[in-house]
């Protein structure tokens, strides 16, 4: 239902580069004529500039982000948000069903080994850390701070661990190291970031996209293995992998 002034009502769970794109392209396309709202979970210090307004915080739940829907009169609801945040994916679909509100998600694209990768798929970063020990003692660490505590228990093993930001508190490794840096990342950069650490893994999850990619480039060009965890599985409902996909559905709604 449009608001009092005639609009539709968007609301784009974002967090990712495709959200703060598809902001942009949707006030560039429509303008006034839509009141966009990006949700942001509110966890990094800078927050970006983009179209429309922002909502920063969690919702509460399934019946948290129902309700809001429904008190904001909410009209399409854009699901962008990363491919490994499974949970507030599940509860986007449970709330837009609830609340009767049409929804989209926008995933991008998985990565797909190419000639002269070296990767080897695993289900979670548990079954990651089992195979550290027959691949080298200094691993390169890409996955977050969520779940560091897997390899704390590999014995023998460095880590160099990839953070947005400073940690505000140890790491529950024994040994490693961090450095902290944002994307799009430089082939060349993180080529010269394992040789200096003398890396001899990595473990990433395959989150997709091009702005971390080059960390897989300078494995295959090092000759390094690369464990790399697989998605969680998508919710139903309709999905596209672009932000013009994405923006032509919005479209077609209004």
């Amino acid at each position: 239902m449009p608001d009092p002034d005639g609009r539709s009502r968007i609301l784009i769970l974002g967090g990712t580069a495709e959200a703060r794109r598809l902001a942009d392209a949707v006030v560039e396309r429509h303008g006034v004529a839509v009141d966009l709202i990006t949700a942001l979970a509110g966890r990094l210090e800078r927050r970006p500039t983009l179209g429309g307004r922002m909502r920063v915080g969690g919702f509460g739940g399934i019946d948290g982000l129902a309700g809001y829907l429904d008190a904001e009169k909410i009209d399409l609801l854009i699901d962008t948000t990363h491919p490994f945040a499974s949970v507030m994916s599940r509860h986007a679909e449970e709330a837009a069903i609830r609340a009767g509100v049409p929804r989209l998600m926008l995933v991008r694209p998985a990565w797909r080994a190419g000639t002269g990768d070296d990767w080897r798929e695993v289900d979670d970063l548990a079954a990651a850390a089992a195979l550290l020990p027959s691949l080298g003692p200094r691993t390169f660490l890409t996955t977050g701070v969520g779940g560091l505590t897997d390899f704390a228990a590999v014995a023998g093993a460095w880590y160099l661990v990839r953070l947005m930001e400073p940690a505000r508190a140890p790491l529950p490794l024994p040994r490693y190291e961090t450095v902290v840096g944002k994307p799009p990342y430089d082939p060349a950069e993180e080529r010269r970031l394992m040789e200096v650490h003398r890396i001899t893994a990595i473990v990433s999850k395959n989150s997709g996209g091009a702005a971390t990619e080059a960390k897989l480039t300078a494995a295959r060009e090092l000759g390094l293995p690369v464990i790399l965890v697989r998605r969680p599985a998508t919710p139903g409902g309709a999905c596209v992998e672009t932000v013009s996909e994405a923006l032509d559905w919005l479209t077609r709604r209004l």
